[in-house]
């Protein structure tokens, strides 16, 4: 065994690995390049010359030109020290030359060899890729190294081996991700392979397991690999979507998940406009605009707009989806219907609405629910949300004749006093009188558009109204236990 090999002492490893950060540091002493290929193989080692390593039972000749090809490495530091010291002694450089003994796997070393006589390996799983990237580094291969850091990712989830091409997260949104912030953090680093680990010290490389994340479904996966190289996934039912959007964000797919979110995009005809319908729990502040009304003065009025971020290119107007029971109408028998939100809603709702006041170019509120904010930096209002009833900060509401308002499971129909489109009273010919008591409405789900407008405060301010689109509603505990399904059912 050579004296200083890696399977040597610690502290001939240490001038091992002195002496190789020396020769990267200092020019190689070569007088001549051999052309083999496209690849210029330096002069290192005499490249007619064979040096021979046994690599645990099996040795293997090599020429010094296979040697010279990926250098500086252990072998070329190795063999250019014996024959330097033959050449100061005197010595026949052939009877220098002795052979290095490594105690390293054999079958990797067949490939190292392959790698060396100027063929392309390519790893071919988990295992076969992390042996050969420790040895690489063990026996300081730089080219090898640095072809490994291009290579694929391969990496088990729940059991089951996958081949990534690194291009696949190229797309907007989708990087840094969790295989270039965790996989790529210990594989894709030349200059530190074994982060924390002392090399001087280093008789042979650390034990590395092929990563993997058994706790994550290789189904689902499979389909978030499929939907990343532009295939087509049929989404069959909520639960499918519910699992892809989890393992989208596990793995810190960003761009991935807004295409995997609920939504539809589609164009209004009697609107001319593009509409994209959304739910609450998905809206990204980043994807959040205001259109103005056409030829009205800039932010006087308008509709929100939203384009998910990384997917869109051009932003359309949100219909807003609120749902599970968490918004109840307060309809007076003189005024404006108002809207009042519970749970997460109420403040997924009130950060919506400080989001639209920073769009406009308004300070946010204390309390930005019906976005009644003094224009110019006056005082805004400070509500109680949730601890009011019919009050000025609950959210206005309109109810326009082309709202679609289901009510108790039937299609409901009221006066002209009762409906209004966004900016005002309509004549809507349903004939069903008003209540002459107050009413108050859970909306099991509801669509809304968002109108932005002057206050009706007459302050200078502006405020949020949400237009209704769709209305599924209960009036009553009646209405919402005929509604009620059976487990199972």
């Amino acid at each position: 065994m050579a004296p200083n090999g890696p399977s040597g002492a610690g502290a001939n490893n240490a001038q091992y690995y002195q002496q190789q950060q020396q020769q990267q540091q200092q020019p190689q002493n070569t007088t001549a390049v051999a052309t083999h290929g496209t690849l210029k193989i330096p002069y290192i080692l005499p490249h007619e010359r064979v040096f021979p390593i046994q690599i645990g039972g099996e040795t293997f000749n090599l020429s010094g030109a296979s040697i010279s090809s990926d250098a500086p490495s252990y072998f070329s530091q190795h063999f250019r020290a014996l024959l330097e010291r033959a050449r100061e002694n005197n010595e026949d450089p052939c009877a220098a030359i002795k052979t290095l003994y490594i105690d390293r796997d054999p079958a990797t070393f067949r490939d190292i060899a392959l790698h060396l006589q100027g063929y392309h390996v390519t790893p071919r799983d988990g295992t076969h890729f992390v042996r050969l990237f420790a040895d690489a580094q063990f026996y300081s291969l730089p080219r090898l190294i640095s072809q490994l850091y291009e290579e694929s990712i391969f990496i088990s989830i729940g059991h089951r081996e996958f081949q990534i091409p690194r291009s696949t997260f190229s797309a907007p949104g989708n990087s840094p991700n969790f295989f270039s912030l965790g996989f790529a953090a210990f594989f894709s680093r030349p200059d530190e392979l074994f982060p924390g680990l002392d090399r001087e010290g280093l008789i042979r490389p650390p034990s590395i397991l092929p990563p993997s994340v058994p706790n994550r479904d290789a189904d689902t996966f499979a389909d978030l690999l499929r939907i990343l190289r532009g295939y087509p996934v049929q989404i069959r039912d909520e639960v499918q979507r519910a699992k892809l959007l989890a393992d989208a964000r596990y793995f810190h797919f960003k761009g991935l998940e807004q295409k995997l979110i609920a939504h539809e995009i589609s164009f209004n005809q009697v609107r001319q406009r593009t509409e994209i319908a959304l739910r609450l729990e998905n809206v990204q502040k980043s994807g959040l605009s205001v259109r103005d009304d056409a030829g009205e003065p800039a932010g006087t009025s308008g509709w929100v707009t939203y384009a998910r971020p990384y997917v869109d290119d051009k932003a359309a107007d949100l219909v807003l989806e609120i749902g599970h029971e968490t918004t109840k109408l307060h309809l007076p028998t003189s005024g404006d219907p108002r809207a009042e939100f519970f749970n997460d809603t109420e403040a997924r709702i009130r950060k919506l609405f400080e989001v639209i006041a920073t769009k406009l170019g308004l300070p946010p509120t204390a309390e930005p629910m019906g976005l009644l904010m003094a224009a110019g930096g006056g005082e805004a209002r400070v509500p109680s949300p949730g601890h009011t009833t019919l009050s000025e900060h609950l959210v206005r509401v309109a109810l326009p004749p082309e709202a679609a308002i289901l009510l108790d499971g039937k299609e409901y129909e009221a006066d002209a006093a009762m409906l209004k489109d966004e900016d005002g009273p309509s004549h809507n010919p349903r004939k069903r009188r008003r209540a002459e008591e107050p009413e108050e409405w859970t909306v099991k789900k509801g669509q809304w558009r968002l109108r932005i407008r002057p206050s009706e405060a007459g302050k200078g301010g502006f405020e949020c109204v949400l237009v209704a689109v769709k209305i599924d509603a209960v009036s009553s505990e009646r209405g919402r236990n005929m509604a009620r399904g059976f487990l199972g059912s």
